[in-house]
């Protein structure tokens, strides 16, 4: 059994964000089951993956006011850097880099879809964002200012800080 299974407790009803973490569990699957020949290109699937999966999500954020250098997008810079790091290891014969990786990831992916995620699905859903279309139907509920932080309840305590520091 993989690490880490689809479960509605990963669902976050918004359908296009859904089927992309479907198909990231997916691909993450395919890492743990592959042998040691497959490894490395399951992994470089799942790197192209993750790259237009966080890219989708970074452009959302950039078209309902997340600032660009919200925690939630540097997260996806950092996660995307680590697995870059993990193939070149790999690709050097070290595939248990790859192996650990894919365990973290395991962990690390419900965590956060279930904070920052959905707290940029809420938002979405909040402003009537269309991510098909790159619609937004309700732009008077777009905030006034950039959403700093990860876009939940701490943003406003980051942003804060941030002003203060």
């Amino acid at each position: 059994m993989a690490a880490l299974e689809w479960s509605a407790g990963l669902a976050l009803d918004l359908p296009l964000m859904d089927n992309t973490h479907q198909e990231f569990v997916a691909l993450l699957q395919s890492v743990e089951l592959a042998d040691d020949a497959r490894l490395l290109s399951a992994w470089q699937e799942l790197v192209e993956h993750t790259q237009a999966h966080f890219d989708q999500e970074d452009r959302w954020m950039q078209a309902t006011r997340f600032a660009s250098g919200n925690c939630h997008s540097l997260q996806h810079k950092v996660v995307l850097k680590v697995m870059r790091e993990g193939a070149e290891r790999a690709a050097q014969g070290e595939l248990h880099v790859l192996r650990g990786m894919a365990a973290e990831l395991a962990v690390w992916f419900p965590q956060h879809t279930q904070a920052m995620d959905a707290a940029l699905a809420l938002h979405l859903r909040r402003v009537g964002f269309d991510p098909a279309t790159g619609t937004v139907q309700s732009p008077d509920a777009l905030p006034q200012e950039l959403i700093h932080g990860c876009g939940g309840a701490c943003s406003s305590a980051e942003h804060e800080a941030e002003t203060h520091a």
